[in-house]
């Protein structure tokens, strides 16, 4: 029989990439992580794990593991919740959510769906994309509200996630109203290349690079926050121009212009993210459409 916790030190070692990390996060010695994975690999004998000059990478034998340890969490956290709610009656439901996206689409879609299902016991944690997509599934939430900057979100996030596609939502250069550019209906990112920046996020940054390589220059960043109104606060002060998702546009800050980017633009793709059981669940089924819906009404608004 396969031990669970060798199966939660494996996932552990496949996500952080080496031993000394995943020890750690498991708060554990490295000794011991590696002595559990090579148990592991005497129970099924054959090897889970090669050492490269990336760190630790699984082998085949170790990626069916991996994808069976994530399995084996998702139905133990599943169940730990069912318990639970035998003492209360009430459905729990737990959603991890990125800061501009949930500021938009959740409070409507919550409404909804205690509209339909006045039950729910509502638990949200915020989460950026890398972290929440991880607790999906691992079943520690039931959905999360997630982004990608290169296009539909989850093929490399697991074979057990459902990503349901929301909207769109396309990148803007913000400058000040008295800018030389202001006054444009769109711009090529070509144009801004010895533009000072200012960003608001370090994956926009990383995001800019890519496609400014693309449009031929080497960005100057000038500052880099994790605050997107914070950002346009500083464009605002003279430092630069930045790179922001429309949905963070709002509230607007006085004494800025905002400006499309002609295409090919940088574009964030938003979706929730569940796993195959829990898509089907009442609850969540309900809150799925529900913010389909309210994404729906932000696009034709």
């Amino acid at each position: 029989m396969i031990d669970v916790q060798r199966l939660r030190v494996l996932r552990a070692v496949a996500e952080h990439g080496s031993f000394n990390r995943a020890a750690t996060a498991l708060r554990l010695t490295p000794s011991a992580v590696s002595q559990h994975v090579a148990a592991l690999e005497r129970s099924l004998g054959t090897q889970v794990v090669t050492r490269s000059t990336r760190g630790v990478v699984l082998t085949p034998a170790g990626q069916i593991m991996f994808n069976a340890a994530e399995s084996v969490t998702a139905e133990l956290e599943h169940a730990r919740r069912r318990v639970d709610r035998l003492g209360t009656g009430r459905t729990q439901l737990t959603i991890a959510t990125f800061t501009s996206g949930g500021r938009l689409l959740l409070p409507g879609a919550l409404q909804r769906l205690t509209a339909a299902h006045p039950d729910t016991v509502l638990h949200v944690k915020e989460h950026e994309p890398e972290t929440g997509l991880p607790l999906v599934r691992q079943g520690a939430v039931d959905l999360a509200l997630a982004y990608s900057f290169d296009g539909p979100v989850p093929g490399r996030h697991g074979r057990t996630l459902r990503w349901t596609p929301l909207l769109d939502d396309p990148l803007h250069v913000v400058l000040r109203e008295d800018h030389l550019l202001a006054d444009r209906d769109d711009l090529d990112l070509a144009e801004l290349a010895d533009e000072p920046w200012v960003l608001g996020c370090l994956k926009t940054e990383a995001f800019l690079r890519r496609y400014a390589e693309g449009a031929g220059f080497d960005p100057q960043v000038r500052g880099t926050t994790t605050d997107y109104f914070f950002a346009r606060s500083l464009v605002g002060a003279g430092m630069g121009i930045s790179l922001i998702p429309a949905i963070a546009l709002a509230p607007r800050v006085p004494g800025l212009r905002t400006v499309p980017i002609r295409p090919p633009a940088p574009t964030r793709h938003i979706g929730v993210a569940t796993i195959d059981r829990r898509r089907d669940h009442p609850h969540v089924a309900t809150l799925i459409q529900a913010l389909q819906a309210e994404a729906a009404a932000k696009r034709s608004g």
